[in-house]
């Protein structure tokens, strides 16, 4: 299948069940229909469970944030979630 962005062809990987169709080229994702319906169903059954959100909370780092540092020396650290091992090409 083609990207439709850049018409690059695109590569396919399973996530967790989910096959997400990704360009290499231009990095879009593209997902087929019900897809992001069962990223959605995995996330909040992940997040469900309370064990899961402390730990993501300490591996991504939340409580890193302004440590008597002040914002300015984080100034754009962006935050990861468990989703990201979703969208990880």
């Amino acid at each position: 299948m083609k990207c439709p962005n850049c018409q690059s062809t695109l590569l396919i990987a399973d996530k967790q069940g989910v096959e997400i169709d990704y360009c290499p080229d231009c990095r879009g994702i593209w997902l087929d229909r019900g897809e992001l319906e069962k990223i959605i169903e995995r996330s909040a059954e992940h997040y469900s469970k309370r064990e899961n959100y402390e730990s993501d909370y300490k591996r991504y780092g939340y409580n890193d944030y302004g440590k008597g540092h002040g914002k300015e020396q984080y100034p754009h650290k962006k935050k990861k979630s468990f989703l990201d091992d979703f969208f990880d090409f």
